[in-house]
């Protein structure tokens, strides 16, 4: 293998189009790696840690873009190379050459766009506090989508935001809403009114997507980024959405989604929530105790939206943990039928870090052994759930959402793990997100299963999707390309994982089917 690096100077490119091309080359014949980066000092650090620094890519500086490659020939580094200025040629014809300037900084953004009320931040996290910064003395609402933002930055931009009365959404904001307009990664819904206060990722798509379902839809999605419910942090951006929302006309319930906060944090929250007169849906994921005031407290994402929908209609709702107990039961009497074995762990691949932790939550109360990341061992007998989002996953390539192959080229392995029997997934489309994730996915699969078959074992593919009708993807195809492979498909993360645990661990069914529908 040999490493070939050219440097496109003054050619500033974002960085999820750089990571979208490179995911392209890397699918080329004899391309084992390839990486575009800015040239800023953290990604120089970053090509260095996964052995992809060059001389050549050193000299490159913050507004150039490195773009290096692993490669089995000379003649075919230097073709996949060409491939991608191509790519990048390409994409800055489609957005208008140099027929449109565009601008380069906040002054001349708002000359061009004097109304604007939001600012869509996306630059390494080192910097993002100084732009941030600026667009909220404007009074400016700020998307910020950077990560690696440091925590005092964070603190900072939430306490002036506050004062001056806008919306801070981040940092790692990858999803938002804003009268029922998406941001970042989204699915495609109508306006409505639920409003929704999230993290700002997985979970608020999953809660979105299913309000959609259930023919509800949104008024705002406001992400408010992971740390955001912390000692340190306080809630800033959370008390502050809630009442944002509360005094807001299109919105007539609110939807909380939460790993367990701070109990300080918490405690100021439910005083917020016991002063407004909407209704409040707190969906707080992993939290031992529930409040007894006046929100309602549901356990997942799906009982979220379902919640939150019924307290539309003034209708009683009683959670199920399958909405169509029927079909699951048949669908497990007929794994039960299968020649073979059916190992007893299970491994779920995730691209989105919310349904991971649910998933893993829901396990640890139904599996004896249940591990969240971590190494995949062959010998392992436990259950494991991975976030393929993760850093250990995402260093140097696309996210999952973005670049299937991350998860594929794990997903086409399983078939040679011994105990795994069933293989769980997520499937999260919409606007950002893989032009057809499904397809690599049932292939990937269709290839393990026969591999497990081969060897007497039977490999069981459970999934759901994230996403809506409106979806560039085309939610039913996707559906039925999973259900061709052979994959069960549930109506939530929730659901799929149940189901999941009720395959390998059969004494389960009676708990989960009875009272379903």
């Amino acid at each position: 293998m040999l490493i070939k690096t050219e440097v496109w100077p003054s050619l500033y490119q974002d960085s999820v189009i750089l990571m979208q091309i490179a995911a392209k080359v890397r699918t080329r014949p004899g391309i084992d790696e390839a990486a575009a980066f800015m040239g800023t000092q953290t990604n120089h650090d970053l090509l260095e840690e996964i052995g992809l620094g060059t001389d050549e890519g050193r000299k490159a500086g913050p507004n150039d873009v490195i773009f290096t490659v692993r490669a089995e020939s000379e003649d075919g580094a230097s073709a996949a190379i060409e491939a991608a200025r191509v790519m990048v040629s390409e994409r800055r014809s489609d957005e208008g050459g140099e027929t449109e300037v565009l601008p380069r900084t906040l002054d001349s953004a708002l000359k061009k766009l004097p109304d604007a009320n939001l600012a869509a931040i996306s630059v390494p996290g080192e910097f993002a506090e100084f732009e941030a910064s600026r667009a909220i003395r404007r009074g400016l609402n700020v998307f910020l989508f950077s990560d690696n933002v440091p925590l005092e930055d964070e603190i900072k931009l939430k306490r002036n935001a506050v004062a001056k009365g806008v919306l801070c959404m981040g940092p790692d904001c990858g999803t938002a809403y804003v009268s029922g307009q998406g941001i970042g990664f989204f699915n495609v819904v109508e306006k409505g009114r639920v409003g929704c206060i999230a993290a700002a990722g997985t979970g608020l798509q999953a809660v979105v997507s299913r309000v959609a379902a259930l023919g509800e839809g949104l008024s705002h999605g406001i992400g408010v980024g992971g740390r955001d419910l912390s000692a340190e942090v306080g809630g800033a951006m959370t008390l502050f959405a809630l009442d944002t929302l509360a005094e807001d006309d299109a919105t007539e319930v609110i939807i909380i989604i939460s790993k367990p906060p701070h109990p300080d944090v918490m405690a100021k929250i439910e005083a917020v929530i016991e002063r407004i007169e909407k209704p409040v849906v707190v969906c707080c994921l992993g939290a031992s105790q529930k409040s007894a005031g006046r929100a309602s407290w549901v356990s997942t994402l799906d009982e979220a939206a379902d919640a939150a929908v019924n307290l539309l209609a003034g209708k009683m709702w009683s959670p199920v943990a399958f909405r169509d107990g029927a079909a699951a039961r048949a669908a497990l009497d007929g794994i039960g039928k299968l020649k073979g074995e059916t190992p007893r762990a299970v491994l779920g691949l995730y691209t989105g870090g919310t349904l991971a932790h649910e998933t893993h939550l829901l396990f640890k109360d139904h599996l004896e052994a249940v591990n969240l990341n971590g190494k995949i061992d062959r010998d392992e007998t436990a259950s494991r759930i991975i976030d393929l989002g993760g850093d250990e996953y995402t260093v140097g390539r696309p996210h999952p959402m973005i670049a299937p192959e991350t998860r594929t080229e794990i997903v086409e392995k399983m078939g040679d793990l011994p105990n795994v029997g069933v293989a769980l997934f997520d499937l999260v489309i919409g606007r950002g997100s893989h032009e057809d994730p499904a397809r690599p996915l049932a292939a990937a699969f269709g290839a393990a299963r026969k591999t497990a078959e081969a060897a007497g074992r039977n490999l069981i593919g459970v999934a759901s999707v994230v996403g809506t009708k409106g979806d560039p993807q085309d939610l039913d195809g996707q559906i039925a390309q999973l259900a061709e492979a052979g994959i069960h498909l549930f109506a939530s993360n929730a659901e799929a994982t149940r189901f999941a645990a009720m395959v390998v661990n059969p004494d389960m069914a009676k708990q989960f089917l009875e009272g379903s529908n």
